[in-house]
This record gives structure tokens, sequence and C-alpha cells, in this order.
């Protein structure tokens, strides 16, 4: 099931359910912000915590599995007009979603620190055009979950 859809169903079953936030997260045994935050597909939750969810919403089996993947968080609709800077954005629009699951599967749900951060730019010279090499070297930052 799409993370999108699971959110709909969610939403959905609240309402009818004439359910709050916090009387959610009180069955789930989390804080309602950050509860609320990965039922909106913001965060992941543990199985348990998805099973207590889906429980609580009369919803699927397949809606607690999609409450367990790492979710791809907030959204981006600025594209920058810098050419080198546009390429930057390209391959994030391209390859974002691979370095996104390729840091999850190695390290578990979180971000690499843009304040514990360095970055190296080199030039490899190629005898087929001189190559960019650039290094981004960040702290994992695993999502508390309260």
């Amino acid at each position: 099931m799409e993370r999108s859809q699971a959110t709909k169903l969610i939403k959905e079953a609240k309402l009818s359910k004439h359910l709050s936030w916090e009387e959610i997260a009180t069955h789930v045994g989390g804080h309602p912000v950050w509860v609320t935050s990965a039922l909106l597909g913001q965060n992941s939750m543990t199985a348990e915590q998805a099973a207590k969810a889906v429980e609580i919403l009369g919803l699927p089996a397949e809606v607690a599995e999609a409450l367990q993947e790492c979710p791809m968080k907030g959204t981006d609709t600025i594209v920058p007009t810098d050419p080198l800077i546009y390429r930057f954005y390209e391959i994030m629009q391209v390859y974002g979603g691979t370095i996104k699951e390729v840091i999850h599967e190695k390290f578990g749900d979180g971000i690499m620190s843009a304040i514990d951060f360095t970055m190296d730019i080199q030039k490899e010279e190629n005898p087929h055009g001189d190559r960019v090499v650039v290094t981004l070297n960040g702290k994992f930052l695993p999502y508390k979950k309260w």
C-alpha cells in the first residue's frame, strides 16, 4: 500500500470514529505530536506502535506495514535557476530517493547532519574531460521517537 493511501485511510478512520490525535496517541503509547506526525507520514513507527494504531482505527494490516516504512519527509517546490546549483537539484531529483533508501538501509530512520558536516570538492583529471568530485560527510542523526 502506498504511504499516501495509508494516510488517507488513517484520516478517514479518525473522523468516522470521532477520535482525537491525543486519544490515538494514548492508545499507541507515544507523544501526541510525534504519533500524529507518524500517522501523517512524516515518521516511521515500530511494529508494536503500528499495530496499536491500526487497532484503534480499525484499519487493515497493510496500513500497519506502511506506518513502519521510512518516510519521505517534507517537500521542496522551489527549483534553483543557477545552472551549477540546478545540477545538484537534478541529482537529488534523480538519485535522492536512492540515497535515502541506501542510508536508511545502512543506518535506520534518520538524517545526515548539515551541522556536524564537512564537504570536499576535488578536481579529477580525466582524458575524456575533467571530473568534479564532491564528498559530503555528515554525522548520522537518528530520528527520536517520543
